[in-house]
């Protein structure tokens, strides 16, 4: 009779796993800007509405209003059972890491970060790479021979994205002039509008005709900018050319739907690395940009990525070349 009550509850206890397992809900912590950026944060939303739609079922959700929220959101998740746990920016780094080694049996993701740990997934792309094929495509409808970039907070991962813009404006021209600034040095660069207008506007002045963004919520005020002062607009993450018609000459794709998407699906420990072979980041073609983006213009940019891709142009990373060290 005792090794059937132990039996029987072992068994139960399988069972509670499996049920706990099956009802896990994934969880997604957006970070500084919120999930309606229009560029970062937003393309991870997209990503879990595209799973929650396919799939029917509930996610947990939080949007970092301060830095410090970030492990506080992370374990109140871990203790919901909710996996796996997707911290979206660098800045969760951290937190995602402290706390995947007190839930070791819980799945975690970081996007845009490493973090070394069993039970962790770790997403990054290649941005240089999309970001060389909007820089010679700035090059390209420049009339002035001058382009230029905003960024956000100044990191080594957005200026990632400035070394690819200035060796594809480069590559195209290489007698093109690249002016840049960075919006600032805290979380709140992120969503500085007016900040983004104003850099933009000093840009313009000097001669910039096209202007790329990767700011995040700030990157709306440039392109407001560019559309008020008749100039071109590069937009950033998602595909943004809806948002300004006819000022926007294309926007760097960087698929973080499609990370978040596959993460939910088939959390895979380790690191993934997704550039434009893997479909991880591209330039946009849509109605709102067609007739900007010539067919001549259109071939070549083609051909640059098909280069990209083969390995015949290799793009400097900021990041792990010593490339463009400002």
């Amino acid at each position: 009779m005792k090794f059937k009550s132990t039996a029987w509850l072992g068994f139960l206890a399988i069972g509670l796993l499996a049920s706990f397992q099956a009802a896990a809900q994934p969880a997604v912590i957006f970070d500084m800007g919120g999930k309606f950026d229009k560029s970062f944060n937003e393309a991870a939303y997209n990503g879990m509405e595209r799973w929650k739609k396919e799939s029917g079922k509930p996610y947990l959700e939080f949007e970092i209003a301060n830095e410090s929220q970030r492990e506080q959101a992370a374990r109140r998740m871990a203790e919901r059972g909710a996996s796996p746990i997707i911290g979206i920016g660098f800045g969760q780094a951290s937190s995602i890491e402290k706390i995947a080694k007190e839930f070791p049996k819980l799945k975690f993701a970081i996007i845009d970060m490493v973090v070394e740990q069993p039970n962790v997934q770790s997403v990054v792309f290649k941005e240089h790479e999309g970001s060389f094929l909007v820089g010679a495509m700035a090059a390209m409808a420049s009339k002035t021979g001058k382009v230029s970039f905003v960024g956000g907070m100044d990191i080594p991962l957005i200026r990632k994205f400035q070394c690819g813009y200035e060796q594809g404006a480069k590559f195209a021209n290489p007698k093109a002039e690249v002016f840049s600034n960075m919006t600032g040095t805290t979380g709140a660069a992120w969503n500085d509008p007016a900040r983004g207008g104003e850099l933009a506007k000093a840009q313009f002045a000097k001669g910039s005709d096209v202007v790329f963004a990767a700011a995040g919520g700030t990157g709306t005020g440039v392109y407001q900018a560019a559309k008020d002062s008749g100039k071109l607009a590069i937009g950033v993450d998602s595909n943004q050319n809806h948002l300004q018609p006819g000022t926007m000459l294309t926007s760097m794709i960087k698929r973080v739907d499609v990370a978040v998407y596959n993460v939910i699906k088939g959390h895979k420990p380790g690191l993934s690395v997704l550039g434009l072979k893997e479909g991880g980041v591209d330039y946009a073609l849509d109605a709102n940009n067609a007739k900007l983006v010539s067919a001549d213009m259109k071939k070549k940019v083609d051909g640059l990525k098909a280069d990209i891709i083969s390995g015949k142009i290799k793009v400097a990373d900021y990041m792990a070349d010593n490339a463009c060290k400002y």
